[in-house]
């Protein structure tokens, strides 16, 4: 995997609005190996406040946990197939 690949996938991972679902459809990364990324990159103190944060009501990171309210994955602001550039307004 590409350098900024996974730079872009820690990006998504630590966003709370993200969902693990989006990861992987962009990607082709499951919820276990993005894990194992995030493990793998970030120091320990960080890693576990990250699975903390995402194991609680806080994050938003799986979809079932999700508020039927948010419908979409991305900013409003972003181009539909942009490699997650905002584009200028």
């Amino acid at each position: 995997m590409k350098e900024e690949d996974i730079d872009r996938i820690i990006e998504m991972a630590w966003e709370d609005r993200t969902p693990f679902e989006a990861i992987e459809m962009q990607f082709g990364t499951p919820e276990k190996e993005v894990i194992k990324l995030m493990r793998k990159h970030l120091k320990p103190s960080s890693f576990r406040l990250w699975r903390k944060r995402v194991n609680t009501g806080v994050s938003q990171k799986h979809l079932h946990k999700r508020s039927s309210e948010i419908t979409r994955f991305k900013c409003s602001r972003q181009r539909a197939i942009s490699n997650n550039k905002i584009s200028k307004r």
